[in-house]
Formats: structure tokens, sequence, C-alpha cells
């Protein structure tokens, strides 16, 4: 598991500022080039708030303007780093994504911003995008300025669906974790079984099953050749693994996106959930 070059979108916001000790820890440990980059959006578009005024009538002006600015932002906070940076226009998804697969980018680190007072609700439409699209994996944080995860993680818990895709998932998440030194912990959560958990008879049902996933689970764990703890639990997916998340006090989420096609009710359909609540950091795979 190798992460050559980061991609860090900067939009001057408060929450994107909040990210680059994130972003420096994790190109410092994997001696990675970073990709400043920013995005004159489309002229029917809002420019993103924190973003100060581009001078000319144009696009064009306004990106040479944007180049001008990055040239001489965060050189003191990325000091020592292998740094380019890119001003770039259109809609700052598509530019996002189309740079990552066309620049060999390894990881994509981003804030999320939801909308007004429904922020912390919502995953804004540029990350939603690129979580959807992106080739490679995606860092997030969702609520950057109340958490209080170290810069680089010292416990993963990876959540974990059982599907072909997750023996992949597995190997990334402890090649991953072994690279920045974390421990890393796995998590299955096994949906609702019954509406009548207070009858003997459905508890035990509910038993053997999250009994049957645990023993699935250990052997893709073992045949993937990962010796990580694994718990099964029972419960409505996003609760429960933000919640068990806090409970393992770890700093760091990997999930899997798994691909457009799988079909729904998978773990990559509670993603953006998961990155919503959690309470440290996500990293989608």
């Amino acid at each position: 598991m190798t992460i050559n070059h980061i991609l860090f979108p900067f939009d001057f916001s408060a929450q994107g500022s909040l990210m680059v000790p994130f972003v420096r820890a994790m190109a410092t440990r994997f001696k990675a080039k970073v990709t400043l980059y920013s995005v004159v959006p489309p002229t029917w578009d809002l420019p993103p708030d924190g973003m100060p005024p581009l001078i000319g009538d144009n696009p064009a002006e306004w990106t040479r303007s944007l180049q001008a600015l990055l040239d001489r932002t965060l050189s003191t906070e990325l000091a020592g780093l292998v740094v380019a940076r890119v001003a770039d226009s259109g809609d700052p998804a598509l530019r996002i994504i189309a740079f990552a697969d066309t620049h060999g980018v390894d990881l994509i680190m981003m804030p999320t911003h939801g909308l007004g007072r429904f922020r912390s609700f919502l995953v804004g439409s540029v990350t939603s995008k690129v979580l959807h699209d992106a080739r490679c994996p995606v860092w997030t944080a969702a609520h950057a300025e109340t958490q209080r995860s170290p810069e680089l993680p010292r416990t993963v818990v990876c959540a974990i669906d059982g599907t072909p895709s997750t023996p992949r998932l597995l190997r990334w998440a402890a090649g991953f974790s072994a690279d920045v030194g974390a421990t890393l912990k796995l998590l299955h959560v096994v949906g609702p079984i019954t509406d009548l958990p207070f009858l003997a008879s459905e508890r035990q049902l509910e038993e053997r099953i999250r009994q049957g996933a645990q023993e699935k689970l250990d052997t893709m764990r073992l045949s993937a050749g990962i010796d990580a703890p694994l718990r099964v639990t029972v419960g409505e997916i996003v609760p429960t693994v933000t919640e068990q998340v806090r409970q393992e006090h770890a700093d760091l989420v990997i999930v899997g996106r798994g691909s457009v096609s799988e079909s729904f009710g998978r773990l990559r359909t509670h993603s953006f959930g998961i990155i919503q609540r959690s309470p440290c950091p996500v990293l989608s795979v």
C-alpha cells in the first residue's frame, strides 16, 4: 500500500484550513507529494465561503488570479514538503476527480461542507460527487472543528460488510494501519433482525445470525492474512458504527465505498451517514 501523491482540494474555508495539519502529517509519514488544488467555479455558482475576491472580468483572468493567490498560500504550514499548487476552473467536483485520475493521485484529503444550518447533517455536493466517483481513497472530516483526533491515527476501526470486496478492504486497511503505526480493529454490524427483541426466541435468532456473521467474517479475515480483532454486533448500521467507533476511542474510520453496481443495502449505502456522524475522520476506500 503506497501513498506517493496526495491531492488537497483547498477552497480557503475555515474547514479547509483545519485539514492542513492532517495533510502535512500524512505527507510527511509517506514522503508524499502534495498538490494544493483550487478551482474557480462556473459563473452561475457562488464561490466557496472564504475564497477571496478574484481579479479580472473573465474566467481566464480569475484562474490566473487564483494561481497567484495559491502560490503564496500555506507556504509556512507546508514548508519542507514537495508541494505543487494548481489553479483550475470549472465544476469543482468534476475537476478534482479528473485531476486525480490523470495525475496518479493516491489519496484525496478534503473536508465536508453541509449547507447552512443543516451543515452537520449533509455532506456538501462537491464532496458527495468526489466520494461517489473518485477511483482513489478519499479522506474526509465532517466536524473537524470539534474533533480531537491526532494528526496521525493511533487506533483505526475498519467497518466491513462481508461483500466480495471485503478482503481487498481488509488488506488495504491493514497495510495503511501498519504504515502509520496504528492499531487496527475490525467492526461488522448486522442490521436489526426483529421488531420483538423482548422475546427470548427472537433474541436467540438474533444471536445465531450474529454468530454466523462472526464465523463467516473470521474466515474471510484469516484467508486475507489479517490478524486484527473483529467485533460483530447488531443494530442500525450508522448509529451503531459511530457509537462503536466512539467506544473504541478510534482516531480514524475506514469504510469501503464499493462499486456503483453493487446492490443497495450494503455498507456503501451507509457511507455518507457514517461520515456525517463519525466522531473522527473517515477514510473511504
